[in-house]
């Protein structure tokens, strides 16, 4: 008897047994034969944007060949996809070479984030989807499409939610190998940050992430990723850590990346948690919310402001700021951003109506949700923060006139 299937977190059970063809040519004559289809990635999305419906393919892809290809000349790499971030920067870094940016976690696959938006950290560091150069699809036909940079449709094209066809490969930009210290500092209050201070802390380092469980003002740990081939800029804003420090309260750092400024190779630090470890048992749910930059202090104080209802149900809370990109979809789009990311408790029941309330709070900012976690925005204020959602439902009757890759979530998200 099948088992039921989930998303890592274990709040999605899908309706159907996942397929995982084995070659590409058997994942094309699959998608040309079935009436709906959509790709599950590495499950860590919060939500139904995989779910296929009844009678519908759930495709994994994590029986192709895990073909990671790096052009050393060109800087560049082809990744299959189903590979995940930890496998594709080993590979990279054994070449000499570096992603420009990472998320906090190393275990999830390259074709799933970027289609979803997630990103890393830094103010100069655009989503990852920034380092995409060409994307391939195959679309509902079974065709394989590239779409690459300079092609008018590349801003549709690879933050997509798998509205426009199955992600068999990835061309990524690289750049030279380089090192990455970690340090961490405890107990920056939030009365001290005003616009001028925060921008200043976001960008004391390559990347710099913020943590508070909301029970108190201001935040428990401020953890700054410097570049060795950067200047090294004070931090006197808060008292360096004694001890090694888990995002959650509580938590044993084991699973975490090198702190207390030991230097490491890139992808041994970008992410707050080690490739080798699974950082949690996916007990818990995720929320995030872009907004832009300049908006950082008031919705800062607007979060505070409710506190006392968000954090019974937070086990933390981290705040990045990103660099604004051009995918159309993009929840950093056209914008330089600041994001706060919520990991709740795993309760959906009780987390739901503070999603919401969340979401009042931070309307007034111009929050964009990230695609893969839970949100309650309505759609009506979903098609409004993006300005090129009518070119993005052009190009899904382009490529996907029938609408064999879209479910009930992309349905809500394009309006149509």
């Amino acid at each position: 008897m099948a088992e039921n299937v989930t998303n890592w977190a274990g709040n999605i059970t899908y309706a159907a047994q996942p397929h995982r063809p084995r070659t590409v040519d058997a994942l094309r004559a699959l998608v040309a034969a079935s009436p709906r289809v959509r790709a599950l990635g590495s499950g860590h999305s919060f939500n139904e944007i995989a779910e296929a419906g009844a009678g519908g393919v759930l495709l994994s892809l994590d029986a192709l060949p895990a073909r990671i290809d790096v052009d050393t000349a060109a800087r560049t790499v082809r990744v299959g996809g189903g590979v995940r971030y930890a496998e594709l920067a080993r590979e990279v870094h054994r070449q000499g070479l570096a992603l420009a940016n990472m998320a906090s976690l190393p275990h999830i696959s390259v074709a799933g984030s970027v289609a979803t938006g997630t990103h890393g950290s830094g103010v100069g560091n655009g989503p990852l989807a920034s380092s995409v150069r060409a994307v391939e699809l195959v679309t509902a036909d079974g065709s394989v499409v590239t779409v690459a940079r300079g092609d008018e449709r590349f801003g549709g094209a690879v933050t997509s939610l798998g509205a426009l066809g199955v992600v068999i490969a990835l061309t990524l930009d690289l750049e030279p190998s380089f090192e990455v210290e970690q340090h961490v500092f405890t107990e920056l209050p939030l009365d001290g940050l005003d616009d001028a201070t925060f921008e200043t802390v976001m960008s004391a380092a390559y990347s710099v992430s913020l943590f508070t469980d909301w029970r108190a003002p201001g935040f428990r740990q401020v953890w700054v990723k410097r570049r060795t081939d950067r200047p090294m800029a004070d931090f006197p804003w808060a008292p360096a850590a004694t001890e090694k420090m888990h995002p959650v309260p509580g938590m044993p750092a084991v699973n975490c990346t090198e702190q207390f400024g030991v230097p490491g190779p890139w992808h041994e630090r970008l992410p707050h948690f080690r490739a080798e470890f699974t950082p949690s048992s996916g007990a818990e749910l995720q929320s995030e919310y872009l907004m832009p930059r300049g908006s950082a202090v008031g919705m800062l104080r607007a979060l505070d402001g409710i506190r006392e209802t968000v954090a019974p149900v937070l086990q933390t809370c981290e705040v990045r700021t990103v660099a604004a990109d051009g995918q159309w979809l993009s929840p950093a789009y056209g914008r330089d951003t600041v994001a706060a990311h919520f990991t709740w408790t795993e309760d959906t029941r009780t987390v739901l109506p503070v999603v919401t309330r969340v979401e009042e709070a931070l309307a007034a900012f111009g929050a964009r949700p990230h695609w893969g976690k839970v949100f309650t925005t309505p759609a009506a204020q979903l098609h409004a923060g993006y300005p090129r959602l009518h070119d993005f439902r052009a190009l899904v009757r382009e490529l996907d006139p029938r609408g064999k890759f879209t479910n009930a979530f992309v349905r809500e998200v394009l309006g149509d």
